[in-house]
């Protein structure tokens, strides 16, 4: 049985324990009211956003409704029992928080899972018993209580055996949300991939502060009246689950993280960092770029080497690139289309922008523009 919302009530699940049938999903999904609504637009977007952060709660001995549960809230998989005899016992509970998803997910049998590409980073953290799992090529490794499964968002994934006894908690962050968190941390674009080192020690250190505030974050979230229902909370604690992980995992960005705040970009940086920022689709070159800043070309390229970590036209590639993103993110399948978006932000060589594309964001601006949105 499913119970959306928390009502401090707890009814027997029915169907758990054999005492009554158990309830079947409607086969229509739920459609909105079309009679007039009362409310402001600003009212309408507030339920909404309400309705899409509601807390899900399953009791359930049957497989598929397991799978699909996960599938709603995380990825789409295929399940295998590794002894087909045995009796599920699976019980889950999901929220959200922003960009994050976090799940205490159990199923009480031993079972195998299989997903495509995640789309998302993602850590599986046991908080009893243990789960072998892979992604790509690699030899399966053991998530146990002691070290989280870490789990980048373009690799096929497979969970060979999640224990019967292992009850995880599964946190989903999105992968624009992560890596822009990091690019604000670094003021500068992320020129690599994110690689996240795929086992992280949670028996100590920042690990284990992470894994406390994300238990804090999940427990609140799974109420009906915690603060995280609160836009001042919920946005703050989003951000510092975001902070967290990209402190206590890691990855090719982590010392630079922990180093002192580097001082402010000289004045000529400055300058043309934000004629860019203002303008990123303008043919800008680096003569125009000096200029701008008021110095010559080669103090221009030595400033941004020593304090951006790239070349000007570098940073006009990523910072165009951005922009393209977001763009696609905000708009419909029918309503642009990726050469109109592309060229609007001064790409002009359709090959080149699409190379370029994939390498930052790991999928195609196709990929982008047809995903689902919340």
């Amino acid at each position: 049985m499913r119970t959306d919302v928390e009502t401090g009530k707890h009814p027997m699940p029915t169907g758990w324990h054999g005492a009554a049938e158990r309830p079947t999903r409607s086969a229509e999904p739920p459609t909105r009211s079309t009679e007039l609504s009362t409310r402001s637009p600003a009212q309408e977007g507030a339920a909404l956003r309400a309705e899409a952060t509601r807390p899900v709660r399953l009791r359930t001995g049957d497989l598929d409704e397991a799978r699909q549960l996960i599938e709603e809230n995380f990825y789409s998989n295929a399940v295998d029992l590794l002894q087909p005899t045995a009796a599920l016992s699976g019980y889950f509970e999901v929220s959200r928080l922003r960009g994050v998803t976090l799940g205490v997910l159990q199923f009480g049998a031993d079972l195998r899972m299989r997903f495509g590409e995640l789309g998302a980073y993602h850590v599986d953290i046991p908080l009893s018993g243990a789960m072998a799992w892979h992604q790509g090529r690699v030899d399966p490794l053991l998530a146990t209580v002691d070290e989280a499964a870490v789990f980048q968002p373009g690799r096929s994934t497979v969970l060979d055996r999640w224990s019967g006894d292992c009850r995880l908690l599964a946190v989903k962050i999105e992968r624009t949300a992560l890596e822009a968190q990091l690019e604000h941390l670094l003021d500068a674009p992320v020129r690599l991939p994110l690689r996240l080192r795929p086992a992280m020690d949670i028996s100590r250190g920042p690990g284990r502060s992470w894994v406390r505030l994300v238990q804090m974050a999940a427990a609140d979230a799974r109420t009906s009246q915690g603060l995280t229902g609160q836009e001042l909370v919920a946005d703050r604690l989003h951000e510092a689950l975001l902070i967290g992980l990209l402190l206590a995992a890691d990855h090719p960005y982590r010392e630079e993280l922990a180093r002192p705040v580097r001082p402010s970009r000289p004045a000529p940086v400055k300058r043309a960092i934000d004629a860019m920022e203002a303008h990123p689709e303008h043919p800008f070159t680096v003569s125009a770029l000096a200029e701008i800043a008021g110095v010559g070309i080669r103090r221009l390229q030595q400033g941004f080497r020593q304090h951006v970590g790239m070349s000007p036209t570098d940073y006009l590639l990523q910072a165009r690139l951005a922009r393209v993103h977001e763009e696609l993110r905000a708009k419909e399948p029918g309503q642009v289309t990726v050469t109109d978006v592309a060229f609007r932000w001064g790409f002009t060589h359709r090959g080149r922008f699409a190379a370029a594309y994939r390498q930052r964001y790991g999928v195609t601006p196709s990929t982008t523009l047809s995903e689902t949105r919340p």
